[in-house]
């Protein structure tokens, strides 16, 4: 099969294209958002392929895996014709809480693939065809180290998204543990915060480099309180890490009991730092847990049968 997919999501994308099929990504001559091309800082295999607008309608495209709302126009133009097509959601929905409406729900045959039980919930589809494919995470393996005793944080430009991926948090964390924040646009965090450098640092790495990097930290902290559900915190937990949360979205659901602590009280959360930061034998039981429910729930086999499952209905 032969799928036509943009570059959108890195990480969730690295996990999707390792099933059996062809997976065509459109590139332009910028790599601008309607044409990256084939990843540069994630590994994908050599069955992703990267072709120019001007080369798609000769490409036998089977199914096309939208994920924004413009592309489905796009991919009239550039296909010329009109595949079966399934629309990715990847996100909670903003605005009107819960009645936003998704653009899928004025699509005429396009399913609606969602990734957390929490977004098909939230979202209003109206009378499309909905499903929840869970993420799937390729196992970067058993790293946890916790030879320092820091926390971290995963999050891409905390000081535009404020509040909503709890920046406004990090002080009140950075007073339990010395915390590391990884992610894009991060610099400058700790001015930003009112922080000393060495109770907030922030980091900007490639994703090949990001999980060994993690894995040296004591424990992940995950102060998010609006996403869908961030693969940063299930590949902390395939590392081994235990776990810090906002018991919102769809955490709960992702972190049982045994694998970390989830709450809204931010001072059971900040304790819960200090406990793991100061019992590293607490830290590496607890973490053992956290990957074990990571495999077991958002296992990458798991992942790819089901989405072959979909792609088999979609095609018939």
């Amino acid at each position: 099969m032969r799928i036509l997919i943009w570059h959108v999501h890195g990480s969730w994308t690295t996990a999707f294209v390792q099933g059996p099929h062809t997976y065509v990504v459109p590139v332009i001559p910028d790599r601008g958002p309607d044409g990256l091309g084939r990843a540069r800082t994630f590994d994908w295999p050599d069955n992703v392929i990267e072709l120019p607008p001007e080369r798609l309608r000769d490409a036998d495209i089977d199914v096309v895996i939208l994920q924004r709302p413009h592309e489905y126009a796009l991919a009239e133009q550039w296909l010329g014709r009109r595949p079966p097509m399934v629309y990715l959601e990847h996100n909670a929905p903003d605005g009107d809480v819960p009645n936003t409406r998704h653009p899928v729900a004025d699509l005429p045959g396009v399913s609606l693939v969602h990734v957390t039980h929490f977004n098909r919930l939230m979202w209003d589809a109206g009378s499309a065809e909905t499903t929840v494919i869970e993420h799937g995470i390729v196992d970067p393996g058993p790293l946890w180290t916790g030879e320092m005793p820091h926390a971290a944080v995963v999050v891409n430009e905390p000081k535009r998204r404020g509040r909503t991926t709890g920046t406004d948090l990090l002080p009140t964390f950075a007073d339990a543990a010395p915390l590391d924040v990884f992610g894009m646009r991060t610099e400058g965090l700790a001015d930003h915060l009112g922080l000393a450098a060495g109770r907030c640092r922030s980091h900007e790495l490639a994703q090949r480099d990001l999980h060994s990097a993690l894995a040296r930290r004591r424990v992940y902290v995950h102060p998010i309180r609006w996403t869908s559900l961030g693969l940063s915190l299930l590949e902390a937990m395939h590392l081994g890490m235990p776990v810090v949360a906002l018991a919102t979205t769809e955490v709960t659901e992702a972190v049982p009991t045994g694998a970390g602590v989830v709450s809204n009280r931010i001072d059971l959360l900040t304790d819960a730092v200090r406990d793991f930061v100061a019992d590293p034998l607490h830290a590496r039981l607890v973490g053992e847990g956290a990957r074990t429910a990571a495999l077991a729930r958002y296992g990458l086999s798991r992942f790819l049968d089901d989405w072959e499952q979909l792609l088999k209905e979609v095609t018939r």
